[in-house]
């Protein structure tokens, strides 16, 4: 068990907070509400990553709650959920905060084409294996992101499923009541990363980070 820290839970105006902001994504609203946002979202957010960092390692990183719309054709001007990450070595350790309550993952996301040229190098019984575990331990694991195997590999390839992944995570939600609004957020986001870790460690030992610049990503 971790050592009690600062995270004591999210305030219990959060999930009203994000309700509000899905009916009225203004700058009016989230200036009127600044003070909840900030004492029962964004804060205890930072504390959460603050603590599981002490476990996990990797430098806490918390988005900003602004979207850039300079792009987009929706014009709402503030993300819906807050949100952010440890990053250590390739493994993302994701976590989450909306409507929904917390949402807590890990995994590979996105990789990078260095990253999907080893991955399909490697992929065999073990992986499916290790997602296989990820799934009993009640993780949801991503969804292939490709219809049909990738360029290269014929159809008929014994791990043909695995080959049409480019991320491979799992997470899972806790969803908001007085765990929530408790350490007890803490401990789940912490045992979902924990049940991750077998896959992570697959991932860290036959795929590992990208050495691709971050603009050919």
């Amino acid at each position: 068990m971790l050592a009690a820290m600062a995270f004591a839970g999210f305030g219990a105006g959060a999930v009203a907070w994000f309700e509000g902001l899905e009916r009225d994504n203004s700058k009016a609203y989230f200036d009127a509400t600044r003070a909840t946002f900030l004492s029962d979202v964004r804060e205890p957010f930072e504390d959460l990553l603050d603590e599981l960092s002490l476990e996990f390692g990797g430098a806490p990183s918390v988005r900003r709650q602004n979207r850039d719309i300079r792009f987009s054709a929706d014009k709402s001007p503030y993300k819906t959920r807050t949100y952010g990450w440890l990053q250590a070595a390739g493994r993302a350790l994701y976590a989450e905060v909306s409507a929904r309550g917390l949402y807590a993952g890990s995994g590979y996301w996105r990789m990078a084409n260095d990253q999907l040229e080893r991955f399909r190098a490697a992929v065999g019984d073990e992986l499916r294996e290790r997602m296989r575990a990820a799934e009993r331990a009640g993780l949801e694991l991503a969804e292939p992101a490709l219809k049909v195997t990738p360029r290269g590999y014929p159809r008929d390839h014994p791990h043909a499923d695995l080959l049409k992944y480019k991320s491979v995570l799992g997470g899972r939600r806790l969803a908001p009541g007085p765990e929530f609004e408790s350490r007890a957020a803490l401990e789940f986001a912490a045992r979902t990363w924990r049940a991750a870790g077998p896959l992570n460690d697959w991932l860290d030992r036959h795929v590992g980070p990208s050495a691709l610049p971050r603009e050919r990503r």
